[in-house]
C-alpha cells in the first residue's frame, strides 16, 4: 500500500500527471505489477534484476556527488533556503539535532523502522536456515554493513547537503538535492530512479507475499484458494488476495490523499516493529530455555541480551504510542486502522480456520513451481 502511494506521489512530480487524481496512479501502479507477477517468475526475476541494478547506481551516484558538493561547499538551490550551502554548517544551523524535540523524533521514528523494513527476514527466517550456526552470522554481519554503508550512510549526507527545513514530505530527498544541485535535469532523472525503486518495491512485495500465501495454504493455515497456481507455477490466488487487499491503500488515496503514505508507512512501521518485538520474544524465551538445560546457546550471541532484548521492546512500544500524538502526519488515524485491521484478521480468522484445517489439501491440485529452487517460494 506503501508503495503504490509513492508511485502516485511520484508521478505527481510532473505536470503532464498532476490533474489525475492520486487514487487513478496508485490502482494504475497495483493493475501494472499485478499483470507483471501472474505472467511469470522470468519476466518478475528479469524486471527484479534492473530494477535492483538502477536502485544501486542511483544510491552510489548520490553519494558520491554528495561527497563532492560537502567538500566543495556547493550551493544547493531549494524554494525553502535559497542560500543554502553543503556542508557541517548544516548540522549546528536551523536548530541542531532534534529541532521539533525528541518527542517529533519518537514520532517519525516508526517510518525509519518502515525503511528498515525487509532486514527482520534475517530473523523470521532463523528457524528454517540450514546450517544457520554458519549462515546466519555471515549472514547478519553483512546485513550491519550493507545498513551502515547505504542507508545510515545516505541519511547522514541528506543532512549535510540540505538543512532539514528543505525537504518535503511530497518529495524523495534524493529529488530535492539533485534538482538544487544545478545539472540541467538531475532531479526529473532522479525522480524516474525513485519512481522505479517504488515499483521494485511493490512488485517484489506483492510477488513474496503472493507466495507465502501460498506456504501457509500448504500448511493449512490460510485458504486454499490461496495455494492454486496457474499454468506458469504462479500462485495466482495468493497474489490476487494480495492485490484485493492492496485496494485499501488506494481507497486510502481517494479519501485522505494529503496523508494516504504517512497512514500506510505507519501501518507497516506498525507490522514491522511487531514482527521485531515477537523475534526479540522468542529469543528471550530460548535464552531462558538454555539457561534451564533444554536449549543450548551458540557462540553468536545478541549482545546484552536479555536486558537488549526488554530494551527494544520497550522503545518500539514507545515509539508506536507515540503516534497518537502525530496528528498532523494521520496518526491517530493509523493506530485505529491498525486496531480495524487486526480485529478484521482475528475475526477472519477464526470464522475459517476450522474449514480450512477439516479440509483434505489434496482436494486441490497444489504442485511445486518447477522453476523454482527450493524454498524460493516461501
Amino acid at each position: 500500500m506503501a508503495d503504490i502511494t509513492a508511485v502516485a506521489l511520484y508521478l505527481h512530480h510532473w505536470r503532464f500527471f498532476q490533474p489525475i487524481p492520486q487514487w487513478s496512479l496508485a490502482m494504475t501502479a497495483l493493475a501494472l505489477v499485478f499483470v507483471l507477477n501472474m505472467l511469470s517468475v522470468k519476466f518478475f526475476g528479469e524486471a527484479e534484476f534492473w530494477f535492483a541494478a538502477i536502485k544501486v547506481t542511483a544510491i552510489v551516484t548520490f553519494m558520491v556527488v554528495a561527497i563532492w558538493a560537502i567538500l566543495t561547499g556547493h550551493a544547493v538551490a531549494n524554494d525553502t533556503i535559497p542560500d543554502a550551502q553543503a556542508g557541517f554548517s548544516n548540522w549546528t544551523n536551523y536548530g541542531g539535532f532534534f529541532p521539533a524535540g525528541v518527542g517529533a523524533m519518537l514520532m517519525l521514528t516508526l517510518g525509519v523502522v518502515f525503511a528498515f523494513g525487509g532486514t527482520e527476514m534475517v530473523g523470521v527466517a532463523a528457524g528454517e536456515a540450514k546450517n544457520a550456526r554458519e549462515i546466519l552470522p555471515k549472514a547478519v554481519n553483512s546485513m550491519i554493513l550493507r545498513i551502515f554503508v547505504f542507508y545510515v550512510g545516505s541519511v547522514i549526507l541528506m543532512t549535510l547537503v540540505l538543512p532539514w527545513r528543505a525537504y518535503s514530505k511530497n518529495e524523495s530527498p534524493f529529488v530535492t538535492f539533485f534538482s538544487g544541485i544545478g545539472v540541467p535535469h538531475a532531479g526529473d532523472i532522479m525522480q524516474v530512479v525513485v519512481l522505479t525503486a517504488a515499483l521494485s518495491s511493490l512488485n517484489a512485495g506483492l510477488y513474496a507475499t503472493g507466495r507465502t500465501l501460498r506456504s501457509m495454504a500448504i500448511a493449512g493455515e490460510a485458504p486454499h484458494f490461496a495455494g492454486r497456481l496457474n499454468r506458469h507455477k504462479v500462485p495466482y490466488g495468493g497474489i490476487i488476495i494480495t492485490a484485493v487487499l492492496g485496494l485499501f491503500g488506494v481507497a486510502l488515496n481517494l479519501i485522505v490523499p494529503e496523508n494516504a503514505f504517512s497512514i500506510v508507512m505507519n501501518l507497516a512501521g506498525i507490522g514491522i516493529a511487531g514482527t521485531w518485538m515477537s523475534i526479540l520474544v522468542t529469543h528471550w524465551i530460548f535464552i531462558r530455555r538454555a539457561a534451564q538445560g533444554l536449549d543450548t546457546r551458540p557462540e553468536y550471541r545478541l549482545f546484552g541480551a536479555p536486558y537488549t532484548n526488554a530494551a527494544t521492546i520497550i522503545f518500539l512500544l514507545v515509539v508506536i504510542v507515540s503516534m497518537a500524538f502525530d496528528v498532523n502526519n494521520g496518526g491517530p488515524w493509523t493506530l485505529a486502522l491498525f486496531g480495524l485491521i487486526c480485529l478484521a484478521m482475528v475475526i477472519g480468522w477464526y470464522s475459517v480456520r476450522d474449514r480450512i484445517r477439516a479440509d483434505k489439501l489434496d482436494e486441490i491440485a497444489i504442485e511445486e513451481p518447477a522453476d523454482l529452487a527450493p524454498g524460493e517460494n516461501s
